[in-house]
C-alpha cells in the first residue's frame, strides 16, 4: 500500500542528515508531486548547510594558523558608541572541532538569535568570560580606554589561560599574551564571533534592566544608543545615573 505523503512528510522531518540521502533514493521513483517537493526541499536544505559548514571552516582559518601555540581566545566588544550604559567584552576560547551553525558577527544576527546562539557558546566553549566597564569609569578615562580594560577584565577571569588572543582591530595594552589584531575580525574568526554575541547579549540583557527601573528613556528598544527618541528622553528628562556625560553634553 502505498504511503501517504503526511507519513512521507513526517520521515524527511525527521530524519539525519544521512538517512536524508536514503529517503531521496527511496521516493526517487514517486511521481506524486507532494513527494518530489519534499525531495527537492530537502536537497535544497542539505545544499544550505553544506554552504554553512564551508563557511564556518573558512571563519577558523586563524584558530587553525595559532593553535599550534596553545588556547586560541577571541575578543570583542559591544557598546562603545551607545550614549548610556556600559562597554562590555566578550572573551571566548572555543574547542578545536567545535561547530556552531549560524553563528557570525552579532551585528549580522536578529536579537532572536543572538539568544540561542549564547547558549550554545557558553555551552561548547573551553571558557567564556565578560568583562563590564560602567558609564561613569568611560567619562573618567575615555571609551577606548575603557574598551581595553573590560577587555583585560574578560581575559583576566577566564578559567584556562589563552596562548593567543585574536582581537577584532584593537591590540589591548596591558596584557603579555601574544595578540593578532584582525580588521573586521568578528566577520573572519569564529572566537571573535563568539566573543561579539556573549558581549551583546549581555549588553543588552543589562540595558533591559535598566529599563525596568528607567522606562522614561526606553532603554529596552535602543539599548542606550543615539535614536531620535532617546535624545528626546534625554532632553526631556535630563541625564539619567548611565548616561555617559562625556557623550551627551552636545545635546544637553
Amino acid at each position: 500500500m502505498e504511503k501517504k505523503i503526511s507519513e512521507i512528510k513526517h520521515e524527511f522531518a525527521s530524519a539525519g542528515t544521512e538517512e536524508l540521502w536514503g529517503l531521496f533514493a527511496l521516493y526517487a521513483e514517486d511521481s506524486r508531486a507532494g513527494v518530489s517537493g519534499l525531495i527537492k526541499q530537502y536537497k535544497k536544505k542539505l545544499e544550505k548547510l553544506e554552504k554553512e559548514k564551508e563557511r564556518l571552516w573558512k571563519m577558523k582559518e586563524y584558530e587553525r594558523q595559532y593553535r599550534y601555540m596553545g588556547y586560541v581566545c577571541g575578543i570583542d566588544e559591544a557598546g562603545r558608541g551607545p550614549l548610556a550604559g556600559p562597554v562590555v567584552a566578550g572573551a571566548v576560547i572555543l574547542p578545536e572541532d567545535c561547530e556552531i551553525l549560524w553563528l557570525n558577527d552579532s551585528k549580522q544576527l536578529s536579537e532572536k538569535k543572538r539568544e540561542v546562539l549564547y547558549d550554545e557558546i557558553m555551552e561548547k566553549a573551553v571558557a567564556a568570560e565578560v568583562g563590564i566597564v560602567e558609564s561613569g569609569k568611560i567619562d573618567e578615562i575615555n571609551i577606548l580606554q575603557a574598551t581595553y580594560e573590560a577587555m583585560r577584565q574578560a581575559v583576566n577571569k577566564l578559567s584556562v589561560r589563552p596562548q593567543v588572543l585574536l582581537n577584532d582591530a584593537v591590540t589591548i595594552p596591558g596584557l603579555d599574551i601574544q595578540q593578532i589584531p584582525i580588521i573586521k575580525g568578528d566577520a573572519k574568526s569564529l572566537s571573535i564571533a563568539a566573543a561579539s554575541v556573549i558581549a551583546k547579549v549581555t549588553r543588552d540583557r543589562l540595558m533591559k534592566k535598566y529599563d525596568e527601573s528607567m522606562p522614561e528613556y526606553g532603554f529596552a528598544s535602543h539599548k542606550g544608543y543615539g535614536s531620535a527618541a532617546h535624545i528626546e528622553a534625554i532632553k526631556k528628562y535630563g541625564p539619567s545615573p548611565i548616561h555617559r556625560q562625556s557623550f551627551i553634553s552636545n545635546f544637553l
